[in-house]
């Protein structure tokens, strides 16, 4: 995505023709970086990617308006399950009443909300009466712990959620053979911290920075998917582009670059063209300016290369202490997509699905499963779960009705899922979907089957509750040396200031500005240099445009800027 913005707007931009000669080199096989769209089952999905994240102002969706690419006949991962009818059920199959869930599912959205500036005590204290005080004592007895530098959102939701339950004294709940009440609520609070886990890709919430989530901004209105998909957009940037100018299969292996030219320090080249570009097939290019724009976690693997031996490391010479220790000190998960594909004695197509708080009239595709799980250290957790379904929050079709459902996995889970084989994924999802689903069965029918209680005695529950996929997809960033992880966060110990030092190019002179000689030889865009809106993909198409315009005012270009 940044690339192809910084690469679009030079070639379009109306002082600058002729001025550039562009070339624009990928790694892969493929354009779009980490927005892949694909299909599964008939239907277009997103491996990468996925939402547009608020439409009011955002660049991503003004760009899909204008292509018509908000409408599909095919279908497609539109995500237009309802969750506020989300039916939610704790290991063992014990459906949990809203009077349960609701209570922990709104502590931690004040939280959240509070630590992301959204909320204070005033603005609390009316509608959220009894959670007016939690937020701030939370954040307070946190601090206390952990420091003020050092605070992290793990940390303060824990302390929130302790001081909810000191604060509250309630029933036992019955019928949830061994949950208790205290048991249950710090399960569904976990589930809603396994979702955060997915939103940030920090794969433990104690690693993620308090402070700054009050920086990261979002665009107000819907959040929604791209019908024609992701790579719409992509391509839309690059149909302006003319043939030959993006090179796929370009790896580059070094970029050479001239600390200061007139001490005679850096690559010693001659060439009137300070930087040189080498390829993984031996070839070598030079140019006046690169806009590097890989990903944060093959930066971390790059310089942890230059640390090895500085010779053959991808820069060189190596990065400034300013530019590697940002890049260290930020934090870059890894977030995987899981799609299952229901097996076809299901259904394969429009399920029904029917509960004793849901109404038995009317119909349902397999409903937006949340799952609440045992501890993975309890006594009572069901054994046939493998440990790296127990960190998943949910399970859901990608639209009503489909029989394509979709999970995601972070962090350490989602390495792990990388490494699985598809019949290890399947039997896995199975066991843990069935183990859910106990209490219930399918029921079959003339054209789908019906999931509803049901009185019959286990071994027949065990066969008709049994839920079987018949095939599955999945993404591979974090093993995938071209992003080698997801996206970025601001982990303990970074702060915003890191995200700006990512962004500074390179060289630089004593006073850290910009070097007069052979300036902007090496430019950073990519989400990860985005204070405000990393780890986005508009975060990613602002930073293409901050590079190109930085470019264009270098070479005095006029009328050019923010769009």
């Amino acid at each position: 995505m940044a690339g192809l913005t910084a690469a679009n707007k030079l070639y379009t931009a109306t002082a600058s023709k002729d001025l550039f000669e562009l070339c624009v080199v990928e790694g892969g096989s493929r354009i779009g970086g980490r927005i892949n769209t694909s299909e599964f089952g008939g239907d277009r999905i997103e491996m990468g990617a996925t939402w547009i994240h608020g439409i009011g102002g955002s660049p991503i969706h003004k760009i899909a308006k204008e292509i018509h690419s908000l409408r599909s006949d095919q279908p497609w991962e539109c995500m237009d399950g309802n969750t506020d009818e989300a039916i939610t059920i704790a290991e063992g199959g014990f459906h949990l009443h809203p009077s349960i869930v609701d209570p922990i599912t709104k502590l931690f959205n004040t939280l959240m909300e509070y630590s992301q500036r959204k909320l204070n005590e005033a603005t609390a204290k009316g509608e959220l009466e009894s959670y007016h005080n939690l937020p701030a004592l939370a954040a307070k007895v946190a601090s206390n712990r952990s420091g003020n530098d050092n605070l992290s959102i793990g940390s303060f939701l824990r302390q929130g959620l302790e001081a909810y339950q000191i604060s509250k004294e309630q029933e036992e709940v019955k019928g949830c053979g061994e949950w208790s009440r205290k048991l249950l609520e710090e399960a569904i609070f976990a589930m809603h911290e396994n979702n955060q886990r997915t939103y940030t890709s920090a794969d433990d919430l104690l690693t993620l920075d308090y402070s700054a989530e009050s920086e990261y901004r979002m665009f107000p209105g819907e959040e929604i998917t791209i019908a024609k998909g992701y790579l719409s957009i992509i391509e839309s940037l690059a149909s302006v582009l003319p043939p030959g100018l993006i090179q796929l299969g370009r790896k580059v292996t070094r970029i050479e670059w001239q600390l200061d030219e007139r001490k005679g320090v850096g690559n010693g080249c001659c060439s009137s063209r300070p930087v040189k570009l080498h390829f993984c097939d031996g070839s070598v290019m030079s140019a006046d300016h690169v806009i590097v724009t890989v990903s944060l976690g093959v930066l971390k693997s790059a310089i942890r290369d230059d640390d090895d031996d500085d010779d053959s490391g991808m820069f060189c010479p190596p990065l400034p202490p300013s530019k590697t220790e940002a890049i260290s000190r930020l934090g870059f998960g890894v977030v995987n997509k899981l799609f299952m594909q229901l097996s076809p004695k299901h259904g394969g197509g429009k399920h029904e699905y029917h509960h004793e708080h849901v109404n038995e009239d009317s119909d349902k595709g397999f409903p937006f499963l949340q799952m609440v799980f045992h501890s993975p250290q309890s006594e009572t957790r069901h054994k046939k779960i493998p440990w790296w379904m127990r960190r998943t929050a949910t399970l859901f079709p990608i639209y009503n009705n489909s029989s394509v459902l979709l999970s995601w996995f972070v962090g350490e889970e989602a390495l792990a899922l990388e490494s699985l084989k598809d019949e290890e994924i399947i039997n896995g999802v199975s066991s843990t979907v069935s183990c859910f689903l106990q209490h219930s069965q399918w029921q079959k029918g003339s054209s789908s089957h019906r999931l509803c209680n049901g009185n019959v005695n286990s071994e027949e529950r065990s066969q008709e509750n049994e839920v079987k996929f018949s095939k599955v997809l999945k993404s591979k960033w974090g093993t995938d040396p071209l992003f080698l992880g997801s996206y970025s966060y601001v982990a303990v110990g970074s702060s915003g200031d890191d995200l700006d030092a990512m962004a500074e190019p390179l060289p630089k002179d004593s006073s850290c500005q910009p070097s007069a000689s052979s300036p902007l030889q090496i430019l950073f865009a990519g989400e990860a240099t985005h204070r405000t809106h990393y780890s986005t993909t508009h975060g990613a198409y602002f930073s293409g445009l901050r590079e190109a315009n930085r470019l264009l005012q270098h070479y005095h270009c006029v009328g050019i800027y923010n769009n």
